[in-house]
């Protein structure tokens, strides 16, 4: 698809022969004479580069500029005049101007300019262009909720500390610790994820501990643990609820004593590694039921971090959903720059029970299925339907609202896996991505019967 390029100029024989010339030189030009037919134009269709007249009635270029750089970042202006000075031009670089040409001006000199201005956009559409307004640690969010999570995150990720992020499935629990080792001195050591869920009990000592040759069956040689491999660096616990009581005991034991003991081993080896545990499920709630061992939970839980889910910053969803266009447009070589009102406000009501993972996931859909440059309500999933930007705005019974709705699609989404399984609770488990204890406590909450396998 050709670069769209707006002209901005009073004079119409200035429009006609930028048009001619870009048009020849494949681009596809539309032009307006003042700066408020252009931002009429911007507004309605995506452009890859705006060129102004700096001097022109009404909206002149430099207001053209700034008001680009405040409803379009990212897209490049490159600013025209026969009034060029250096205070000029100083002044449109300053506030943001790809580039400045004066009048008479040369040809090949602006298809240079040209060239150049859309080259930093097409980097720009590549990578999340301006993150810092948009959060912090390469995470997302603008909100009260995400600024409290960053104060956190400042004071303690160069601390050797033990962290417990707490989180529903989908809030970027896993992002955050990159964050914290990232932002430590720990970066250059390496960064190990177990998940705790994901491997059998048998075989989670010998995962986490590593063990000796001869140790058992099928041990011809000697193996590190997960907590050696990230020694001087950091180790991430994920969906550490899930953990067996026997491994909760030497979990603690190597948490305190900062040893660990291989599985037919004879001697304690000392490890440097900090952990951070992950976990979606309320682990006092755990703990008073007897699942979880309550001396290890406050070992764990020294610096708690909590991530709000997505229904609860509505406000940073537009800011995802830019980040997501950004990474499916390369991933998927689309060029998709507009999401439409309607589709925006559906975005926004929807009270995402998968929280930031099914906002990627419907992103990724509407990339793909989107029709030319925009991102339109008709390429959303179906149970986004029938919500609307009011719907967004409500505050009437809002949380049981969400509660009622997230546990219909929950039970609904077992059922559904479950019946594709046969009744097999452990591959319906593996289906859903969850550990199969997960799946059964959800059965027995939504009082599904559990078959024998």
């Amino acid at each position: 698809m050709r670069s769209r390029i707006l002209v901005v100029d009073d004079e119409p024989s200035i429009r006609k022969v930028l048009q001619a010339h870009l048009s020849r030189d494949g681009f596809e030009v539309d032009t307006a004479s003042d700066g408020g037919e252009a931002t009429a134009a911007i507004t309605a269709k995506p452009y890859e580069l705006v060129i102004s007249d700096l001097k022109m009635p009404g909206i002149g270029g430099l207001e053209l500029l700034a008001w680009v750089r405040t409803e379009q970042p990212g897209l490049p202006v490159i600013l025209i005049t026969a009034h060029g000075t250096v205070d000029a031009a100083v002044e449109a670089l300053k506030l943001g101007a790809a580039d400045f040409i004066t009048k008479p001006f040369d040809l090949t000199e602006l298809r240079n300019a040209v060239e150049k201005a859309l080259r930093i956009e097409r980097a720009g559409r590549r990578s999340l262009v301006d993150p810092g307004p948009k959060g912090r640690f390469d995470l997302i969010g603008v909100t009260a909720s995400m600024q409290r999570v960053y104060a956190l995150l400042e004071k303690v990720a160069d601390s050797p500390t033990t962290i417990l992020i707490i989180g529903e499935s989908g809030t970027g629990k896993e992002l955050v610790a990159r964050a914290l080792h990232e932002h430590s001195s720990r970066r250059d050591q390496p960064f190990i994820t177990v998940n705790c869920g994901a491997i059998p009990d048998n075989l989670f000592e010998s995962e986490l501990f590593g063990h000796e040759r001869g140790a058992f069956t099928g041990a011809v040689t000697a193996k590190p643990g997960r907590f050696e491999l990230a020694d001087g660096g950091t180790l991430l616990l994920d969906e550490v609820a899930e953990l067996g009581r026997d491994m909760q005991v030497k979990l603690l034991r190597a948490l305190q004593e900062r040893k660990i003991d291989r599985v037919g081993g004879t001697r304690p080896i000392a490890v440097d590694t900090r952990v951070i545990a992950a976990t979606n499920i309320d682990l006092q709630a755990a703990v008073a039921a007897g699942r979880f061992r309550e001396d290890l939970y406050y070992r764990l839980n020294v610096i708690p971090i909590r991530l709000p889910a997505l229904r609860e910053r509505r406000e940073d969803i537009p800011l995802l959903v830019e980040h997501f266009l950004a990474r499916f447009n390369a991933r998927l070589g689309k060029r998709v720059v507009t999401v439409t009102e309607p589709a925006m406000a559906r975005l926004c009501a929807w009270h995402w029970p998968g929280n930031i993972r099914e906002l990627e996931n419907v992103v990724e859909r509407g990339v793909l299925l989107a029709d030319g440059d925009t991102f339109a309500d008709d390429v959303l999933p179906g149970a986004t339907e029938g919500v609307g930007a009011q719907e967004a705005g409500a505050e009437i019974g809002l949380k049981e609202y969400v509660r009622v709705h997230t546990a219909r699609l929950e039970r609904a989404l077992i059922l559904r896996s479950l019946e594709a399984e046969n009744g097999n609770v452990t591959r319906a488990a593996r289906r859903l991505d969850i550990s199969r204890k997960s799946l059964q406590l959800k059965m027995k909450e939504y009082q599904l019967r559990e078959d024998p396998e």
